[in-house]
């Protein structure tokens, strides 16, 4: 790229001898790509990779593993949902722990699965645990208006979709320059990054190869070395300043923001998605008339600093010892997605 002056992605990060810089890995998959290509060794220490809030499973509030407990235990309903969620643990149990007590987990791959599900057992209550940012709404969406078209009464979602604007504006501070999560921007495209480069915040969108990976971060130590906010795409192949119309235009008609509570930065204005109210028959809360909950995370768990940058999950106390992927005390350390997870696999 022209930002780069005709050297290398790998001679600019490996000559950089400058001031600390740190640079936050918003998406999870960044995250793990970085340890599994081994991008990590050929830095110099005066780059330091922070982790971010792009794991959808991770932020998910303690509180949210409560109301698929009550659902699934004292409703008796299916609840489905992505493999990661079911060992995340809540104030009291995880959907694992309540599978053991009698209750219907299932796993699916895709929101429509459980539609599938609830037109195969119509004498059963099924509940789809919706999760994930502007990359997974639109599924969820989809899968709402399919149950609407085929007038299931049997199907309803636990809305915890975020949206990463908002998430941003928390952020601010907390690193040199981001590495926006390509797959968000794809659905999004990039007004909302142009604009925080317009109030201050620096960031690249990035790709997941290694010549990606390589070239956004190379994008970024260049450009901060200038002084000046940026914002530059580095995933052109897939991310269009537009984005998707069509997803966007879905994720409107069936969801609308809401305020949302988020694992270690507390509650973002308007930074969550919920059913409008002409589908508030799909809405479990609703549906179920669940009450407020307030889950208690395990105090000893610092998922939450890891999610903001503030430290490494290798400075957590209980990381590898108490908290491993087989016993996982926090939700860093169940997902795929997990900045925990890979420290783990990884061996730091």
């Amino acid at each position: 790229m022209d930002n780069l002056n005709g050297l290398s992605p790998k001679e600019i990060l490996k000559g950089y001898n400058g001031r600390k810089l740190r640079i936050m890995e918003v998406c999870g998959t960044h995250t793990h790509e970085i340890f599994r290509l081994g991008i990590r060794k050929i830095l110099p220490e005066s780059i330091e990779l922070i982790s971010g809030p792009g794991c959808p499973v991770c932020v998910t509030p303690v509180g949210y593993i409560d109301e698929a407990c009550i659902l699934a235990l004292e409703k008796n309903c299916v609840i489905c949902t992505f493999g990661d969620l079911i060992r995340v643990p809540g104030t009291e149990m995880s959907l694992a722990d309540a599978r053991g007590k009698g209750a219907q987990i299932k796993t699916v791959y895709s929101p429509l699965d459980a539609v599938d599900f609830a037109k195969e057992n119509p004498h059963k209550q099924v509940v789809f645990l919706a999760v994930g940012f502007e990359t997974t709404t639109p599924s969820a969406c989809i899968a709402v208006e399919k149950a609407r078209k085929d007038g299931l009464d049997n199907f309803s979602i636990l809305c915890a979709n975020k949206t990463m604007p908002n998430a941003y504006q928390a952020l601010k501070g907390s690193a040199d320059a981001f590495l926006f999560p390509g797959h968000v921007n794809a659905i999004t495209g990039n007004a909302t990054c142009k604009a925080l480069s317009e109030q201050g915040v620096s960031g690249v969108v990035a790709g997941f190869t290694a010549k990606e990976l390589l070239t956004a971060l190379a994008v970024t130590v260049t450009l901060l070395q200038k002084g000046e906010p940026f914002f530059v795409n580095c995933y052109p192949r897939v991310v269009k300043d537009e984005g998707s119309p069509a997803a966007q235009k879905l994720m409107a008609k069936v969801m609308e923001p809401c305020d949302s509570e988020w694992r270690g930065l507390g509650v973002i204005k308007m930074s969550g998605m919920k059913l409008r109210e002409e589908y508030a028959d799909f809405d479990a809360r609703k549906k179920y008339s669940l009450p407020e909950i307030k889950g208690k995370p395990n105090p000893a768990c610092r998922c939450g600093d890891v999610l903001q940058g503030k430290c490494k999950p290798c400075d957590c106390k209980v990381f590898g010892k108490v908290c491993t992927p087989q016993h996982p005390v926090g939700a860093c350390m169940v997902s795929g997605e997990g900045a925990c997870s890979a420290y783990y696999q990884y061996g730091m």
